[in-house]
């Protein structure tokens, strides 16, 4: 018998805090702890994969699955429709480890009204000068979509008081410690 519970993380913050790349190193370090796939209307940038990226759907579909009442959170950002399936979240728990959700801060406020004992954690840039620059050095935004992202990053850092912790995601492997901490800890309690 493990001496650990299973919990539900929620890991959100403004588009380029670095959400993907912190759960991607704790998952390497934590390997038993589940993450569920996405839905998007977007299309796939290069190198994604339908099925383990994102489920990219048509918006005819997304809305269908809405209507169907399908998933456990779901917005629209940056003029794109994201999700999860609450098939995801279900299959995850099912298998009896701890589940991260990586998304918005939209859904992560969803999640919190259907399921309060999940722990929301937010992902902070050091400052909107950083994010910015960061968005840039991706490569895959016009200077209209990183204006979009910026100004909807402002209004994500208002509501950083609605999550239970905070990690500044200024020194990678820093945040990356930071965040298997409070995964550890929450998991003991």
């Amino acid at each position: 018998m493990s001496d650990t519970a299973s919990k539900l993380f929620v890991v959100s913050g403004p588009s380029g805090a670095g959400k993907g790349t912190l759960v991607a190193r704790v998952r390497e370090e934590l390997p038993n702890l589940g993450l569920t796939v996405s839905a998007t209307t977007r299309e796939p940038r290069e190198g994604e994969v339908d099925g383990t990226s994102y489920y990219f759907l048509t918006p005819d579909e997304f809305q269908r699955r809405v209507d169907a009442d399908e998933f456990v959170e779901w917005a629209h950002v940056h003029g794109h429709c994201y999700g999860t399936l609450k098939s995801e979240v279900e299959r995850n728990l099912l298998q009896g480890s701890s589940l991260i959700l990586e998304i918005d801060v939209q859904g992560a406020l969803q999640v919190r009204e259907r399921m309060p004992e999940a722990v929301l954690i937010f992902i902070k840039p050091p400052s909107l000068e950083v994010l910015a620059e960061r968005l840039r050095n991706r490569g895959t935004e016009t200077e209209d979509a990183i204006a979009l992202r910026l100004s909807n990053a402002r209004r994500e850092l208002a509501l950083q008081d609605r999550y239970d912790e905070i990690v500044v995601n200024d020194d990678l492997d820093e945040a990356v410690d930071q965040l298997i901490g409070i995964i550890e800890n929450y998991e003991r309690n």
